[in-house]
């Protein structure tokens, strides 16, 4: 049975009254997109009734005004108050041994099922921690992130970024460095580069750390096509051994994000010992995503580079995360509905090929952390610029190609499954009764709080792209 007090019940209807304002213009599609009244925290009776882990609960509702939502059983209990809610953000409050990889593919339905449409209805995360004191701590953090120092144990794209390194896991010594105001330049890095990358998280204080290859919720081993340390947890603590086995504490507490876009199991948590404890307790890190099973399509993973880091500045990384989850369920349901229709189970795999791949990504990504709070690269270059302005209820979206013919193609394709997302823009509140009046022929999806244009079949570098459409607020 949910439970709820009195001065939660007078939270809700707060946050509804708020959503009867008219329309509001908004200047970019994601720097005000959501209000943060609009947020309910979900927790089990279990992890309410525990005093060290209602403080956590207690954090989140003060900081965001935000209603508190208690199931008995399961999360399908909150089905019911949300629907009557509809929040911008969800946040589910667990103890480490609630956030199993089930548990994460139920986030995934449930957050489906607010309406009648297949896409995600609310921005979501998962705020767990090594213990409820490392939750506490993430719950509270409140100033935003500009991420301005990026590290990769893999190639990214580093000319979006205003400085870093990356460090090749394919071939072995070969890194590249930017430095800020200067252009990325390729050096010679340490044949074992396990030092090099504690050191960027403890003395360079990395603000993104990337990485990809083989990992199990133990460890994450550096080199994928040569011999090189690895990184390791036992207990909440992160470490790195190398090939000597030379052990190097890491303790980096300045906030962060991690994003391991191409591991296996990194968002897997299977007890005190796992990875993503470890990277939250003992490595600064405030929002993460990761694979709960073994990864071999990527879609989900390395999609979230295409938002996030290429398109530096747009989105905070809860939005980049959403995005490419959306991107995946246009396509799916597009390309394969009948596989679409298949309820949420972690890991599952109907068929092979492409649809069946997308369908094994949909369900089975993590995203750990305070989904409200503002992760965001520093502004770099953009492939386009995109508007979004409401004026009487017409909504009017502009996007202005800025790169030629290479504007649609990823800045940088290494991965799985890069390039080909679609344009994406939140829109300012939700919306009901959309009608288009220009634009149709760009396909575009537009529901109660975004809207997704197709990459187009015939890009026109020198064409003006434009949505025009008309709203009342939800």
């Amino acid at each position: 049975m949910i439970l709820l007090s009195f001065f939660r019940l007078f939270s809700i209807l707060i946050c509804l009254l708020a959503w009867q304002m008219p329309l509001v213009a908004g200047e970019d599609s994601s720097a005000n997109a959501f209000s943060n009244s609009n947020y309910a925290v979900a927790v089990s009776g279990t992890t309410e009734s525990q005093t060290e882990w209602r403080q956590v609960v207690d954090a989140l509702a003060a900081k965001y005004q935000a209603s508190v939502l208690v199931y008995s059983q399961s999360i399908d209990e909150l089905l019911e108050p949300l629907q009557h809610q509809f929040p911008r953000y969800v946040c589910f409050v667990t103890r480490p041994d609630e956030a199993t990889r089930e548990f994460v593919a139920q986030v995934h339905g449930l957050m489906r099922r607010f309406d009648d449409d297949p896409y995600t209805d609310a921005l979501w995360g998962i705020l767990t921690g090594y213990d409820a004191a490392n939750a506490l701590k993430i719950a509270q953090t409140d100033q935003p992130l500009v991420i301005r120092r990026v590290v990769a144990g893999t190639q990214v794209a580093l000319d979006r970024c205003e400085e870093g390194a990356w460090y090749c896991e394919i071939e072995q010594g070969r890194m590249v460095r930017k430095e800020k105001g200067s252009e990325p330049r390729q050096e010679k890095g340490p044949a074992d580069t396990t030092g090099a990358l504690v050191d960027a998280l403890n003395e360079y204080h990395a603000d993104l750390f990337i990485t990809s290859g083989h990992a199990t919720e133990r460890d994450w081993q550096i080199g994928f096509r040569y011999r090189n340390g690895s990184f390791r947890s036992e207990a909440g603590k992160l470490f790195g051994v190398d090939t000597r086995g030379e052990k190097y504490p890491i303790l980096s507490p300045n906030p962060k994000v991690y994003l391991p876009v191409g591991n296996c199991l990194m968002g897997h948590i299977d007890g005190p010992d796992a990875m993503a404890l470890a990277f939250l307790n003992s490595a600064g890190v405030r929002q993460m995503i990761g694979y709960t099973v073994p990864t071999w399509f990527g879609y989900a993973g390395w999609g979230c580079l295409d938002y996030f880091v290429e398109q530096p500045g747009r989105f905070t990384l809860a939005e980049a995360f959403f995005a490419n989850h959306q991107a995946l369920l246009y396509r799916l349901q597009t390309e394969f509905p009948e596989l679409a229709r298949i309820p949420a189970k972690a890991g599952q795999t109907k068929g092979s090929g492409t649809g069946s791949g997308l369908l094994f990504d949909r369900d089975v990504l993590a995203f750990y952390g305070d989904p409200a709070w503002s992760a965001r690269m520093a502004p770099g270059p953009l492939q386009w610029d995109q508007k979004l302005t409401v004026a009487e209820n017409v909504v009017t979206f502009v996007m202005e190609p800025r790169a030629g013919e290479d504007t649609l193609k990823p800045v940088d394709s290494n991965g799985s499954q890069r390039g080909g997302r679609p344009i994406f823009c939140f829109l300012p509140q939700r919306v009901q009764n959309i009608t288009i009046l220009e634009g149709e022929d760009l396909r575009p999806v537009i529901t109660d709080n975004f809207l997704l244009i197709p990459n187009p079949w015939r890009f026109d570098p020198n064409r003006t792209y434009q949505i025009v459409f008309r709203a009342k607020s939800k």
